[in-house]
């Protein structure tokens, strides 16, 4: 999975800890379409293998900015077809992102406008600099979300924030993020990476297997109704029953010592 990308840096900072980096910081890291195939690349990648890793992070290069959205300056140049290729492009990038196995987790470390606020949507949760800011702009902009902005913004802030936030497309601030749940926690000035990698690290060190299974318990579980997802809930739950790591942890447990996740 590691691998050169025109516009992603993506590294292994600690055994099992994937680090996606959006590397266009001239440009606010925006996403054009060659991010838009690169996120793609590495998060269809993931799909068919994410046995190596435990958890994702995604960062922007820089302080000023997590990703500004989409790239304007490229989209300026495109005709209609155009633009809804390439919006079709983003479009299976971020489903990718959003149904990736691994728990994927937001680092971010400066301004997430348009796109870029889908792209923290888009993940598990999120730490974020207490400078950030955020937006939905693409109402001022002739255009609307179109990377799940209108289905998840709601669905965290509630249907009548997300309308004022969307409809006036006005920027927020990062505790006004962190006070609606939009991230989970605040970071000092420069130490929101440190601070991200800490948490997925903790992540990292539990049993893979019940780590992807509870993500998946929660996502699809939060679509159902109650009754629905506790029995969704349950058919996750046996299926790690009979696993060498559920043996591993109880016995580990028992001899306190730290587990040796096998990942089955």
């Amino acid at each position: 999975m590691i691998q050169t990308l025109s516009t992603l840096a993506v590294t292994e900072p600690a055994p099992g800890l994937l680090l996606v980096t959006l590397n266009r910081p001239e440009v606010a890291n925006a996403i054009n379409t060659q991010c838009g195939r690169d996120l793609k690349t590495v998060f269809q990648g993931l799909e068919n293998d994410f046995r190596p890793y435990r958890c994702v992070v995604i960062t922007g290069a820089g302080e000023r900015a997590f990703c500004a959205g989409g790239d304007l300056k490229e989209r300026n140049t495109l005709d209609n077809e155009q633009w809804v290729l390439q919006h079709e492009l983003f479009e299976a990038a971020f489903r990718y992102i959003i149904n990736c196995p691994l728990p994927v987790i937001a680092a971010v470390n400066g301004a997430a406008y348009g796109g870029g606020l889908e792209l923290v949507l888009a993940c598990d949760f999120a730490y974020a600099a207490g400078t950030a800011r955020f937006a939905l702009t693409e109402t001022s902009l002739g255009i609307m979300p179109g990377c799940g902005g209108t289905q998840a913004l709601p669905r965290i802030v509630g249907e009548r924030r997300a309308k004022e936030l969307i409809l006036s497309a006005r920027a927020f601030s990062a505790q006004e993020a962190l006070d609606w749940g939009i991230v989970n926690a605040l970071s000092e000035p420069g130490k929101v990476l440190a601070d991200t990698l800490a948490i997925a690290q903790r992540v990292a060190d539990n049993a893979p297997l019940s780590v992807r299974q509870a993500k998946q318990s929660i996502h699809y579980g939060m679509q159902m109704d109650l009754r629905s997802g506790m029995m969704f809930e349950i058919e996750a739950y046996q299926r790690m029953v009979g696993s060498e790591d559920r043996l591993e942890g109880v016995k580990a447990f028992n001899e306190r010592r730290k587990p040796q996740w096998k990942g089955r």
